[in-house]
């Protein structure tokens, strides 16, 4: 049966929800592609860091029983580099705030996860053994999406000229508490000797207590401003 052998009445249908189906794929502001952008920034700052770290980053070779508390710290004052790739990606997105903290945490956290994590999990939950590392990958990437949400929230705040100039200074301490966390992390499992579900547990309430704070600082300035 050919194309002429349809009845017309099929014809006009697909002449009417053709074109509907296919802007109704693309969705405001253009937030699924943007989300890509946002993945591609996130590969390139990381190469960004890896070239500093090669660069100017001495080595530990030298470091008594593998812990080096000052490389440690330049490492992570390293990481503040990811906060202007989430500015870029804010300031490339057109629309109003939430879109735009939406759509750049999720690509920014998108990107980690398949980068550092899929693999892993690809390869290594379906094997034969149950390890629960798999467990705890899954349930570290999912606090990690609320990390990254949290901290683009910030920089959206930060970058915002209208911030009630109280909440200025939280902002910048949380930001450099997320910056910094890993260091707390390490500490306490190389001194305290924390489980990696003990490490999970503090790792969910430290963004817990981040995400919150963070969410009553924007819902007061998007009142202000009148985002809702």
């Amino acid at each position: 049966m050919g194309i002429s052998d349809l009845h017309p009445t099929y014809l006009e249908c697909l002449v009417n929800v053709i074109p509907a189906l296919l802007m109704s794929m693309r969705s405001e502001y253009g937030a699924f592609w943007k989300c890509f952008q946002a993945s591609g920034i996130y590969i390139f700052i990381q190469v960004i860091k890896m070239l500093i770290l090669a660069t100017f980053v001495p080595t530990t070779d030298n470091v008594v029983e593998g812990v080096d508390m000052f490389g440690d710290l330049i490492k992570l004052s390293i990481d503040l580099i990811d906060y202007v790739g989430k500015y870029l990606v804010l300031s490339s997105i057109p629309g109003k705030g939430h879109a735009k903290i939406l759509t750049a945490g999720v690509g920014w956290a998108g990107a980690e996860v398949i980068l550092t994590r899929f693999l892993d999990l690809w390869v290594g939950a379906r094997g034969a053994e149950f390890d629960w590392k798999y467990i705890q990958n899954s349930l570290d990437s999912n606090i990690c999406l609320v990390h990254h949400v949290a901290t683009v929230t910030l920089v959206w705040l930060w970058s915002r000229h209208d911030l009630n100039r109280s909440a200025f200074p939280i902002v910048v301490m949380l930001l450099s508490a997320c910056a910094y966390k890993q260091f707390l992390f390490d500490f306490l499992y190389n001194y305290l000797h924390f489980t990696r579900w003990n490490l999970l547990l503090v790792n969910a309430l430290f963004t817990s207590v981040v995400g919150v704070i963070t969410l009553n600082i924007y819902s007061n300035m998007a009142k202000v401003i009148g985002l809702f």
